[in-house]
């Protein structure tokens, strides 16, 4: 039971009672509120980082996916030198007689897609995965240095 009088409605769901189970949210009712199927789906998405660092040899793309193993994983590559990440992370299985009292880890299908440079070797790509880090890593075609011939001035 609440100490401060509910002014708002019932005692529990009082936005100015620190001690209501209820937690305010300011877009509630706008139609792509945090507990619609968009919101969800996006957050699986906005949730899959990737790092990408360029080194002298290649592209390397690191994407934290804990829990997935690679068969969840793709890794793709369009004719138009776009690389795509994409999986599903599952739901867990309920259980009827499962009591839940948090549920943060995200689920559900997530894609990135980054447009590689114009450098890059399209035809040796290679992806690996690790304890829950995939790594693409796209070799670059090397630079070749102009031979450079020194010209004796006369005179």
């Amino acid at each position: 039971m609440s100490l401060i009088p509910s002014f708002l409605g019932s005692s529990r769901s009082n936005i100015l009672d620190p001690f209501s189970l209820e937690i305010w949210d300011p877009f509630k009712d706008f139609p792509f509120s945090s507990e619609s199927q968009f919101a969800k789906e996006a957050s699986a998405l906005v949730d899959t980082r990737v790092d990408w660092k360029e080194t002298p040899e290649a592209h390397v793309f690191k994407a934290d996916l804990p829990g997935l193993n690679k068969e969840e994983v793709k890794v793709e590559v369009e004719d138009d030198r776009v690389l795509q990440i994409s999986g599903e992370r599952k739901v867990e299985k309920e259980e009827k007689k499962d009591t839940w009292h948090r549920v943060e880890r995200s689920s559900g299908k997530f894609l990135r897609r980054f447009r590689l440079p114009e450098n890059a070797k399209m035809d040796q790509i290679k992806a690996s995965m690790e304890n829950g880090v995939l790594t693409v890593t796209v070799p670059k075609v090397e630079v070749k240095k102009p031979d450079v011939k020194s010209i004796e001035i006369s005179g």
